[in-house]
């Protein structure tokens, strides 16, 4: 196998210890900013959907302003946005560059989007059953938690996999910053160094992630229907 893959692509076999470093650091970049992302996108969309015109948590100061900031990172490119937070980055975790470095631009992009996907998600829920819950006495954040979330699993599942997709993206743009991964290994040998066989193999990297990404989602959303 491996006579097979020297003969095919020995300029990725050259630098296989580069490419699994770079594989690692995605995965590091999309495991952490995602995990901060889930921990804070969805409480963010919930105020987005219960804070607006007739939701539960009707605020209508509130919802503005979330909205707006929302709105405003969601229109910035992503690799704009990265340059625009370098000196943030540089703050809170020391550094602008390297995994470290990527995770605030990552957040940053990531949370507004997560937000939107939830919003829509929760707007997806039957309004009978919110109000049965009315009726017999839920209190807002019980009806939040017991029918919002729990009935919105599956699109809220759906939004998470766009994100995560999304996210693996932005990681690929990241490496063009200095932030590492399989984008910065693609634009330092495939690109600069004219090496097509290195670009083809972390484009092929990325689809799979993507894939299998995509493949969990679609499994735990068909389980949570009901």
């Amino acid at each position: 196998m491996a006579e097979l893959l020297n003969q095919i692509i020995p300029d990725v076999v050259a630098r296989s210890d580069q490419l699994w470093r770079a594989f690692w650091e995605t995965i590091q970049m999309v495991g952490i900013s995602g995990g901060i992302s889930l921990v804070l996108g969805i409480p963010f969309g919930v105020l987005l959907f219960t804070t607006r015109e007739g939701g539960i948590l009707r605020n209508r100061p509130v919802n503005f302003i979330l909205g707006r900031v929302c709105d405003f990172f969601r229109s910035i490119p992503f690799i704009l946005l990265a340059i625009l937070l370098l000196g943030l980055s540089r703050l809170l975790v020391g550094t602008a560059i390297g995994v470290r470095g990527a995770i605030i631009p990552l957040v940053f992009g990531t949370i507004p989007f997560l937000g939107r996907q939830v919003e829509s998600a929760l707007a997806e829920v039957p309004a009978g059953l919110i109000e049965a819950a009315q009726a017999m006495g839920s209190s807002p954040w019980e009806m939040i938690r017991r029918v919002y979330l729990k009935e919105a699993v599956p699109g809220i599942t759906r939004g998470v996999t766009i994100t995560m997709v999304s996210l693996i993206n932005f990681t690929a743009i990241a490496g063009t910053l200095g932030a590492g991964g399989l984008g910065n290994f693609a634009i330092m040998y495939g690109h600069s160094k004219n090496l097509p066989q290195i670009t083809w193999t972390v484009i092929l990297i990325i689809v799979i992630l993507v894939s299998v990404v995509q493949a969990v989602g679609a499994l735990i959303a068909r389980k949570a229907t009901h």
